[in-house]
């Protein structure tokens, strides 16, 4: 997988387009020797987020590179141009391994080279791409899929992780993590997108539950059962029930855990409390039980999560700001 094409067109987004060209188009020769050979293909000069980029050479070049990436798609309420799916789609049908990036698998679900497998996008839109692409299998809690010859990228950071990715499967584990360590970004990160989705609190005024969602964020500690919802909202069970489905799309007792999870996340990322102090502090009674729920929903353990996003925050907090400039004088 020598030679890398670009596909760039008009409404592309140029965070991931860089993001492809400096993984593939940059790497040092100390490394790999030769690394890819990388052009950009378009239909002419292309307006990229705020820039205008002169491509290397026609979408006609697409089938003769032995990768295509896809980058983001902007407006994923407007078709892909036809010519930019119909050269995707030959480029597969040559051989070539076709890539997506963030909203860019819009483009790939447009040519069908997604129909029957399993693809992802940015966590904002994977629900619309399973709506108009319903022969996708649609998997929102993933950082990438592979699939062989057609693989897809959640959103942005993600699409590091593919091409990362892609890197570790041409020349193997040892040029992909000097690669990332040049790059000063993790050479492989565990879990999905849901450690980086906030479940927001559905609570409108006019809400029958509007005074209920606060009401129990404020006890996550105590062993809550639906039937304690349901006495305080002042309804029955079964009319709780369809009141959350229609305001949050799932269960009381499904919100309920999202929520502790929520909580606990935070606590990971602001506080010093043991695993077994936050397992209280969020009402899954043990350490064990936390440990189990988080990793089922959020994709990694929480040490490993605190860790992650732990340095973060300590790096926000100490960072000092810069001093004013001195007058001239």
């Amino acid at each position: 997988m020598t030679t890398v094409a670009l596909a760039a067109t008009d409404g592309m987004l140029h965070f991931e387009l860089s993001l492809a060209c400096e993984v593939f188009g940059t790497g040092p020769a100390d490394m790999v020797d030769p690394w890819y050979r990388l052009s950009v293909c378009g239909p002419g000069a292309v307006r990229v987020g705020r820039f205008r980029l002169e491509p290397d050479h026609g979408l006609d070049h697409l089938p003769h590179a032995d990768t295509v990436v896809v980058p983001g798609w902007a407006d994923i309420d407007r078709d892909p141009p036809a010519e930019l799916v119909e050269a995707v789609r030959e480029a597969h049908e040559a051989g070539a391994r076709v890539v997506s990036l963030c909203t860019g698998a819009f483009v790939l679900a447009a040519a069908g080279l997604l129909d029957g497998k399993r693809a992802t996008t940015h966590w904002a839109h994977t629900e619309e791409l399973a709506r108009r692409h319903p022969r996708v299998t649609v998997d929102a809690d993933v950082l990438y899929v592979d699939n062989g010859s057609v693989l897809t990228s959640a959103g942005k950071a993600a699409a590091m992780d593919l091409c990362l990715h892609l890197v570790r499967l041409d020349h193997g584990s040892s040029v992909a993590n000097r690669l990332a360590r040049r790059l000063v970004v993790p050479p492989h990160r565990d879990g999905g997108q849901a450690q980086f989705v906030t479940t927001p609190v559905p609570a409108p005024d006019n809400h029958p539950l509007a005074e209920l969602f606060p009401w129990i964020l404020q006890r996550l500690d105590h062993p809550l059962t639906v039937e304690d919802l349901a006495r305080q909202a002042r309804m029955s069970s079964r009319h709780l029930g369809r009141h959350f489905r229609s305001a949050t799309g799932t269960t009381p007792l499904r919100w309920l855990l999202t929520q502790r999870i929520r909580h606990a996340q935070e606590l990971l990322e602001t506080s010093d409390d043991t695993i077994d102090a936050i397992a209280t502090a969020t009402g899954m009674g043990t350490a064990t039980t936390l440990r189990r729920h988080f990793h089922r929903t959020v994709g990694v353990p929480p040490d490993a999560y605190r860790r992650t996003f732990r340095s973060r925050t300590r790096l926000a907090r100490t960072t000092p700001e810069p001093a004013p400039p001195r007058p001239i004088r």
